[in-house]
């Protein structure tokens, strides 16, 4: 495809397809033009607003296929990853909302419910499809709708995940209820497909005979198919469907498809992208350091140090930053695949064999593997490192996302510590804090941002830092993490308009620093300030703390409120939430007055 290909002619013929009724009405010679023109669109569009690019590039021509042979409005159609799922709402009528594409207000990078009846379920954690297809099929069986079709549409990084093999345990043990498994093969997820299925997949593509794993556990397989031969994919589909019995479909495509630039990225084919200049896949703004490249540097740094230092991830080897690791020591990087619980408990087990293992996955998918955390690592206090990104508000990815339970969930895990740091020099120092804990689990938490200037404490005390103490502050504010530069400027505007305050970072947030009370014991108000879930957050366990003291102060919690959140720009998020210093100095104002 040409980078020149007019974005305006992409979208004339796209303004024939309002829905996939028009779809199944296009003669099938027209079908690969019109998936060259969905590449430019995507392209075009994408450029401008950032998001998924590589994967959809990837799904084009299998999405038309099925589109064409199942009827999304009346049929149960579930896509497995729903960031793979932009050539869906393309023919689900939404080509002209693109330009809206994970702003605020506007299309949700994921499946939507509220924005179109094709969407069934807001999928957009991996590994979860078939069992929402198997459900689906058995709810089917039991009110008797006949002809209401299942189809899962599951890319093969998503059969790494545990979730996925006892949904196929179950669909293969039922060939009376039908579901049809668009296996959508491009050999990764962000990085390569990983471990025995990935081979086994390989195998597949080569034309190795013999029996399939999926036929073993009783479902048929159809395939290997090319996944952008339209012909042959929709007659792979239709022989499927009416084989009337659990199926999968093996199609193979290529991530990037039809666009220079991604197919020449070796990292994860243009997985994810900002704006870009679209005839160079270029950034269209350098990249600044992120809490992920500090740590990256930082654990690297640590692995020189230290031999007994491995890392595991879940199929994030590079979006958590482990690359540089990676780079210099191959040999002690474990990327288990999207397999957070496996990820959890096999990090025990290299704790239990001697070393100290550093799990990098995105917080909000630590909460897949929570009871790992307890009983398998906790219960047997082992030295294993959880390292969180995206922490807190995440931004454009939108409700499941956004890093705002584990804040909550990790401090009721016994023996566990968990930090916050507040800039860079504070990530290194803590993170070396942890790898050095021997006698229990440790974890930290930041979030997806560039990082700033660092914030240098006045003091130590009790362990934690002092960033500000005006002369008689009877309010303090309690920083966690990045929420400290808006709670220093929030305490200078304050302190401007008579209200002498405090600012103190805990460092550690769970358990409480044996410091935070007396530094807390002795003011009016207490304002704790935190990038998470309002439930479970510092501020509640500080007062629990501070209730039993003579003169205990008044403390608030200034955090997410408990639902969840839309996509939109981190800062925007952040204000509503009254996480800026506006809202921080606020909040204190209204309190004093009242």
């Amino acid at each position: 495809m040409s980078p020149a290909t007019s974005a305006l002619g992409a979208r004339a013929a796209l303004a024939a397809i309002t829905g996939p009724e028009d779809l199944r009405r296009l003669p099938a010679e027209d079908l690969p033009g019109l998936a060259a023109q969905i590449r430019a669109f995507l392209v075009d569009t994408v450029a401008r607003t950032g998001g998924h690019l590589g994967p959809n590039l990837g799904a084009v021509e299998l999405t038309i296929d099925v589109h064409r042979v199942f009827d999304s409005a009346r049929d149960s159609l579930v896509f497995d990853t729903g960031h793979q799922t932009y050539v869906h709402k393309i023919l689900t009528g939404r080509a002209e909302a693109f330009a809206t594409l994970r702003q605020e207000g506007g299309l949700s990078g994921y499946p939507s419910r509220a924005e179109s009846r094709h969407d069934l379920i807001e999928n957009s954690h991996a590994s979860t499809a078939l069992s929402y297809a198997d459900g689906l099929a058995k709810a089917a069986a039991l009110r008797g709708t006949a002809g209401r079709r299942v189809v899962a549409v599951v890319g093969d990084g998503a059969l790494t995940g545990g979730m996925s093999w006892e949904a196929l345990n179950n669909l293969g043990a039922a060939p009376e209820r039908p579901v049809v498994v668009v296996l959508n093969d491009n050999g990764r997820s962000y990085s390569p497909t990983v471990g025995g299925i990935a081979r086994h997949l390989a195998a597949l593509r080569a034309g190795s005979g013999g029996p399939t794993v999926f036929e073993d556990l009783g479902l048929a397989y159809l395939g290997p198919v090319d996944g952008h031969d339209t012909a042959a994919v929709e007659a792979a589909l239709r022989a499927a469907a009416a084989l009337e019995r659990p199926v999968v479909v093996h199609c193979v495509t290529a991530k990037g498809k039809g666009y220079a630039p991604a197919e020449a990225d070796d990292s994860d084919h243009m997985h994810t992208v900002g704006a870009i200049d679209p005839g160079t896949g270029r950034p269209v703004r350098p990249a600044a350091p992120t809490w992920t490249s500090v740590f990256g540097e930082e654990v690297t740094a640590i692995g020189a140090e230290r031999p007994d230092v491995v890392c595991v991830t879940g199929a994030m080897r590079l979006p958590a930053g482990l690359g540089p690791f990676a780079q210099r020591f191959p040999q002690r990087v474990y990327d288990v695949g999207i397999a957070e619980q496996h990820a959890v408990t096999s990090a025990a087990g290299l704790a239990l064999g001697g070393l100290h293992p550093v799990v990098a996955v995105y917080a909000a998918f630590l909460g897949r593997a929570v009871d790992q955390v307890l009983t398998d690592v906790a219960l047997h206090r082992l030295p294993v490192t959880f390292v969180l990104d995206r922490a807190g508000i995440t931004g454009p990815d939108g409700a499941s996302h956004h890093g705002m339970w584990d804040a909550s969930l990790l401090p009721v895990v016994p023996g566990l510590a968990l930090a916050a740091p507040r800039d860079c020099a504070r990530l290194r120092e803590l993170l070396r804090e942890a790898v050095a804990t021997e006698d229990g689990p440790t974890a930290l938490r930041y979030p997806k941002a560039s990082v700033g200037p660092d914030i240098p404490a006045l003091c130590r005390a009790g362990g934690c830092d002092v960033l500000r103490e005006d002369p008689g502050a009877r309010v303090l504010l309690v920083a966690v993490g990045p929420m400290a530069r808006p709670c220093l400027e929030a305490a200078a505007d304050l302190a401007a308009d008579g209200v002498p305050t405090a600012v103190v970072d805990p460092r550690w947030c769970a358990p409480l620093p044996a410091g935070l009370c007396a530094l807390a014991e002795d003011r009016d108000l207490v304002v704790a300030v935190e990038d998470t879930c309002v439930t479970g957050a510092l501020g509640g366990r500080l007062a629990q703390a501070l209730a039993n003291r003579p003169r205990p102060p008044r403390v608030l919690t200034q955090a997410l409120p408990p639902r969840f959140l839309p996509h939109a720009a981190r800062p925007r998020l952040l204000a509503e939430a009254g996480l800026d210093a506006a809202g921080i100095a606020r909040r204190v104002r209204r309190h004093l007055s009242g």
